[in-house]
């Protein structure tokens, strides 16, 4: 295992990139540089770490299997990736009369109405939530709850629900209904 530290720098400014992701190939764990681009992380010889930041080409690099201390440094430069968005056409606000008048006058074709009224669905968007990957915000949220979690209990064991007075009523209740009976 190797403690590999390193700053994340764009390419062609050599600016730090704050909260860029660094995630270990294949697997659920990384972390995120902090507001500098410096990030922290434990991981074995040899793994490829994924680099990747919005508006930036993803990067990959691996540590090297060859390495002799505990302790490693690296700098990754990040390039910017260009795209390009469609033409959008900004016109002024219309007044509450137009708007009103455009409301109801707007023709809206039978075939996009069915469309709507399907993605809609509660059904629709249960799936939806299921299929769809997260985006960062979600993976950011699900990250520090886990590692709050481990914070919160650092250096103690979590508590034991067996010493929990409501636990043992709920217990005691099931026990007088007869639930833990052999069913004949």
């Amino acid at each position: 295992m190797v403690e590999l530290t390193g700053v994340i720098m764009s390419s062609d400014s050599l600016r730090y990139l704050p909260y860029v992701s660094v995630k270990l190939s294949g697997t659920d764990r990384g972390v995120i540089s902090n507001r500098k681009g410096v990030f922290s992380l434990i991981a074995p010889k040899g793994t490829k770490l994924e680099f990747s930041c919005m508006g930036y080409r993803k990067k990959t690099y691996t540590i090297p299997d060859t390495l002799t201390q505990a302790r490693y440094s690296v700098i990754q430069l990040m390039s910017q990736d260009t795209f390009y968005l469609p033409i959008t056409v900004i016109r002024p606000l219309m007044s509450r009369e137009e708007f009103e008048r455009a409301f109801v006058q707007w023709e809206i074709p039978p075939d996009q109405i069915e469309v709507i009224r399907r993605n809609t669905e509660m059904n629709t968007i249960r799936a939806m939530t299921y299929i769809l990957p997260k985006d960062g915000n979600e993976h950011l949220d699900y990250y520090q709850s886990q590692a709050l979690k481990r914070r919160y209990w650092a250096g103690g064991q979590p508590p034991m629900t067996i010493f929990n007075p409501l636990n043992w009523a709920e217990f005691f209740k099931s026990w007088k209904r007869g639930d833990f009976k052999r069913q004949k």
